[in-house]
């Protein structure tokens, strides 16, 4: 309910810096909840440039500003793959997260000010409750923290004072945002507002109505074109020549010798030889004596997977089916692994102390896997031969025809040399739109499609591109360029007499929509109003609903039944319909005030919304208040010139 209200005055960049505000959070999801992740805080992103901002004393450089945009950015892209920097610049957002870098240092500054403190147990303990940072046991494990953090570009030191500021700012923001509680009283007079029930009419107006008997002139047309040249202007169009690379091109590339296929064989006893695999419980515990109980009750009949759910473990935490030593030395290392394949089927082995605590394992099952004879496998090693030298020669082929351009060849020499077919395409567009009928974008033009559209114009060189890796390569050139324009209007004549038509009748029924709805704001019946009206009207609907109605819907709510909540009783107010097909005459008649009180399930969630709401806005405040408080510069043109150099010279966004 509120939180749909309040969603639509907020832009996608805003929404988007709501979730990514922290710099280390966005690997491990710590501190994305309640009041906490108001940005980094880490001085040590070095001094590249000027200084983009200051807080008491303390420079902000463009390196970590940066390095916060591009996290940012790899997130967003994430949901957006076709998102470019310049775009996501646009809005502004490079400002955003340079004022919530300032914001965070400003809270940081405060608390220590106020004597408050994040100490090393303190990080420590945060640290280890990440469930991003816990191995397949369940357990926190130290080389796990690195590979996540080295995956997003963070050290060790950067990530601590990213979780210390994190902490600083749940100690300030947690109390004020859990002292907010909205009045009974306010929950109920809007939980009313909510019941209350609206009746009314709507009228849709559609423009095919209005269209009947307009004819335009050849003068009228002329104008309109002439007016709106813009819309009917068709995007640049390439006409392009590509020729496939492929393995039709290669001929015979060459067999595979019954020495090679001999040397793969020999090579690969993992995949060909007789191998043994096992399924292995396995659990680490944090004591020797605590693995030594675990391990007395296995022994003692107790199954492995019971004694491990005692510990808070699943059957799928403990369980490694069908390892070979070498994959179960990557679960725990050498020396477990070691024991676990020198242990009979049903045995215990351990404890086994390692650096992540004790180990214990039992072998459930032994599987023997016999090994395949040359003769059985040797087709699978000729296949895989063979494939292997027919990418090698594609890539050969390639090369030679990459150096044949270097040296200046033309794109039909080219092709000529190695007898590859031209294919020339007619006019399209950068998205394989062309402007006569019977065009479609095949499969192998179609990746070909963004390269050569980035090509300048100017010095249109030819070029190899990739289709498919390793499989498939294309030699692309550009033959002509046609500029954005749009067509003459002897081409598009039929067009632009649609779209002459579709406005002077949106004219008309927007006309005719207003002057009922005048009429009946003048006082004339709502019924009176619509008999009235020339031409007639003849979709004529009653609604009567509830604000909660609408409020409590998964779907898009239309617009009209929007409007009659927003209207005073006894008004009429015309809007426009859905794609621009038409008008709606909205008509509010009779409003009956709502009552809550035998909805007390409501009134409570309305006050929980209201509740949370005031919690972030006061966390908000009280953040802004310490922003005031400190001593804050900003350098502009510095923020300005950076964002521009990340974005490759975009136009500045919204200051």
């Amino acid at each position: 309910m509120i939180a749909g209200f309040r969603k639509s005055l907020r832009s996608w960049a805003t929404v988007l810096l709501l979730f990514i505000a922290l710099v280390a959070i966005v690997v491990t999801g710590f501190g994305t909840g309640g009041v906490g992740g108001l940005g980094s805080l880490s001085g040590g992103g070095g001094t590249s440039g000027d200084a983009l901002a200051s807080v008491e004393g303390q420079d902000m450089t463009v390196t970590e500003v940066n390095d916060m945009v591009n996290r940012a950015y790899s997130r967003a892209r994430q949901q957006q793959p076709t998102l470019d920097m310049g775009t996501f610049l646009s809005q502004g957002t490079y400002e955003q997260i340079v004022d919530q870098l300032i914001t965070a240092r400003s809270i940081q500054a405060f608390g220590e000010a106020q004597g408050l403190i994040v100490s090393n147990r303190m990080i420590d303990r945060e640290i280890v409750n990440i469930p991003a940072f816990r191995n397949l046991t369940g357990q926190f494990d130290q080389n796990v923290m690195r590979q996540q953090l080295q995956t997003q570009g963070l050290n060790e030191t950067r990530f601590r004072q990213d979780v210390a500021q994190t902490l600083m700012q749940r100690q300030l923001l947690g109390p004020v945002a859990l002292g907010a509680r909205a009045p009974e009283g306010i929950a109920r007079e809007y939980s009313n507002l909510l019941v209350e029930r609206r009746r009314g009419l709507v009228a849709a107006i559609a423009n095919s109505q209005l269209a009947q008997g307009l004819n335009p002139t050849d003068a009228e047309l002329a104008t309109f074109y002439n007016a709106n040249r813009l819309t009917f202007t068709v995007p640049e169009r390439r006409v392009l020549k590509y020729a496939v690379i492929g393995a039709d091109q290669l001929g015979p590339a060459g067999q595979a010798t019954e020495a090679e296929i001999a040397a793969v064989y020999r090579n690969s006893p993992q995949s060909y030889g007789a191998r043994e695999t096992r399924t292995i419980q396995a659990i680490v515990l944090p004591t020797q004596a605590a693995a030594n109980a675990f391990a007395a009750r296995v022994r003692g009949g107790t199954s492995f997977v019971e004694a491990a759910a005692a510990a808070g473990f699943s059957a799928g935490d403990v369980t490694f089916a069908n390892q070979s030593r070498r994959q179960f030395e990557g679960v725990a290392n050498a020396e477990v692994a070691a024991a676990a394949f020198s242990a009979p089927q049903g045995a215990v082995a351990g404890p086994i102390r390692s650096e992540l605590g004790f180990h214990v394992a039992r072998v459930e099952a032994i599987n023997q896997i016999a090994g395949r004879p040359l003769e059985a496998v040797r087709g699978e090693i000729a296949a895989a031969i063979n494939a292997r030298k027919r990418v090698e020669a594609l890539s050969d082929l390639v090369s030679r025809i990459e150096e044949q351009l270097a040296d200046g060849a033309s794109f039909e020499e080219t092709a000529r040399a190695h007898n590859l077919a031209i294919v020339t395409t007619p006019p399209i567009t950068a998205v394989g739109e062309a402007g006569g009928p019977g065009f479609t974008v095949s499969p192998d033009l179609q990746p070909l499609l963004s390269p050569a559209f980035e090509v300048d114009p100017e010095q249109p060189e030819p070029a190899v591109e990739q289709i498919a890796a390793n499989e498939r390569f294309a030699l692309l050139a550009i033959d002509r360029v046609i500029p954005a324009a749009p067509p003459p209007l002897a081409q598009i004549r039929d067009l632009v007499r649609t779209a002459f038509i579709n406005q002077r009748a949106s004219q008309l029924a927007r006309q005719l929509a207003e002057r009922v709805a005048r009429a009946i704001n003048s006082g004339t019946p709502a019924a009176q109003a619509f008999a009235q009206a020339q031409p007639r009207i003849a979709s004529v609907r009653p609604v009567e609903l509830r604000r909660l109605d609408i409020s409590r819907t998964d779907q898009q709510v239309p617009a009209p039944l929007i409007t009659l909540f927003s209207i005073p009783q006894g008004r009429a107010r015309v809007i426009p319909g859905e794609n621009g097909g038409g008008w709606y005459i909205v008509v509010h008649e009779q409003r009956t005030a709502g009552d809550a009180g035998s909805l007390p399930q409501l009134i409570q969630q309305t006050r929980s919304e209201f509740t949370r709401s005031a919690s972030e806005e006061l966390a908000q405040q009280f953040a802004r208040a310490a922003q005031v408080r400190s001593q804050v510069t900003r350098n502009a043109a510095a923020i300005r010139s950076a964002r521009q150099a990340l974005s490759g010279g975009a136009p500045a966004g919204t200051e």
